[in-house]
């Protein structure tokens, strides 16, 4: 069994529910997710996505952090490439000086969703390729070393250790081991893939003053319910957003999943749905047991990161609570 089980929240809006309700359902998940004894709470960076109101990763971990008391508490992730190095060494500090001892740095590589969105942001196609560049500047903040404006120190940051972890998109692994930080490696549906990353992850990992040896989370989704089909009942609102974003360009608010079953969709709708739906860990306790001590027998990770969303809010926190269960937290 994986040692450690956390928590990724990418506050999904849900229609017919404000966008305000779906950051107070993340933080109200954090408060759930500590008293499970989860190991930690990540939240994520999203610009104009209609079905995501978690655009300001730092702003939404701090009150996180603010209404939890033992649990880690990070960002899964900031996306380097929209930000300046110093500013996100700031902002972090600012959050470690608060909350000492209990945040993580979780970056990646993405840039805006679409050409109005990286054009609002300043930033293009191409910034993604800085990323190694940047992080490396990033940790030159915090540890004090950075050389190119050294009359210029990151107040609070400098000096504080605050834990970074790289997300595994595209190249985000090989960097991850160049610099010796842990690596965050998604999703369980393609496991070959995910095996392929995490070897060469480890092959290629060189220590480092962050960290003497590789350190992998692989994330996914995870559902857990009395049933099969009530697990995968809470797989469908995402499933079907997946889908409807593929043929219409846009990733829409969570429906309920008895709406979405009612549907008739197109045959190109239902392919890419039943594909949505496939490869995730679900299912009553003791198939996702099989399935958690899989995982851990083929990945080998240190932690598993899940990243389950659904319209019924009750479902998800049962399904959290199961899985606590399961892993013995």
């Amino acid at each position: 069994m994986i040692r450690k089980l956390s928590v990724l929240d990418r506050s999904r809006t849900r229609e017919g529910h404000p966008a305000a309700e779906s950051l107070r359902d993340t933080v109200e998940l954090a408060r759930t997710a500590e008293g499970l004894g989860y190991h930690r709470f990540w939240v994520s960076e999203h610009h104009s996505v209609p079905g995501v109101a978690g655009s300001a990763p730092t702003v939404l971990a701090a009150a996180v952090a603010g209404a939890t008391r033992r649990i880690r508490v990070g960002t899964g992730g900031v996306m380097l490439p929209n930000h300046q190095p110093l500013v996100v060494a700031e902002q972090f500090g600012v959050l470690e000086a608060l909350f000492p001892g209990r945040i993580d740095m979780g970056l990646g590589r993405s840039v805006g969703f679409t050409d109005g969105i990286r054009r609002a942001l300043g930033r293009g196609t191409g910034d993604a390729d800085r990323f190694e560049e940047q992080l490396s500047e990033l940790l030159g903040w915090l540890d004090g070393s950075q050389r190119a404006h050294p009359e210029v120190h990151a107040r609070p940051a400098e000096g504080l250790r605050i834990p970074p972890y790289v997300l595994a998109v595209g190249e985000g692994a090989g960097i991850a081991a160049r610099a010796g930080l842990p690596v965050v490696v998604g999703d369980l549906r393609s496991r070959g893939r995910v095996t392929q990353v995490i070897e060469r992850y480890r092959e290629e990992f060189r220590p480092s003053a962050w960290g003497a040896e590789p350190y992998v989370v692989v994330s996914g989704t995870v559902a857990v319910a009395a049933t099969a089909a009530d697990a995968r009942r809470i797989l469908v609102p995402e499933a079907w957003s997946l889908a409807y974003s593929r043929t219409r360009g846009s990733f829409p608010p969570l429906r309920p999943a008895e709406e979405i079953e009612a549907l008739e969709m197109t045959p190109k709708e239902r392919e890419l749905y039943e594909g949505a739906l496939s490869g995730h860990l679900h299912g009553t306790e003791e198939q996702v047991a099989a399935g958690l001590s899989e995982v851990a027998a083929l990945t080998g990770a240190d932690e598993l990161l899940v990243t389950t969303s659904t319209h019924d809010r009750a479902a998800l926190l049962d399904s959290y609570r199961r899985l606590a269960r399961i892993a013995g937290l």
